[in-house]
């Protein structure tokens, strides 16, 4: 059987934690950051990671078989 190829964007925007939780950073953190479009809180809580919803855990760890 072939080895399965990783997806390579995939691999730049996920990363895994030691439980297995699958991190991922926020949207919206690259565009209108020094308007009045965005408040200072919103864009501090942008900073920080999340983690990928169950619903869709599947379908990055099909994408990221070896990791």
């Amino acid at each position: 059987m072939p080895k399965i190829k990783s997806h390579g964007g995939a691999k730049k925007r996920f990363g895994f934690t030691k439980n297995g939780k699958i991190k991922r950073a926020h949207a919206f953190m690259n565009h209108f950051l020094n308007t009045k479009r965005k408040s200072t809180k919103r864009k501090r809580n942008l900073r920080q990671g999340a983690y990928v919803a169950s619903a869709n855990a599947a379908s990055v760890r099909k994408m990221l078989p070896y990791d």
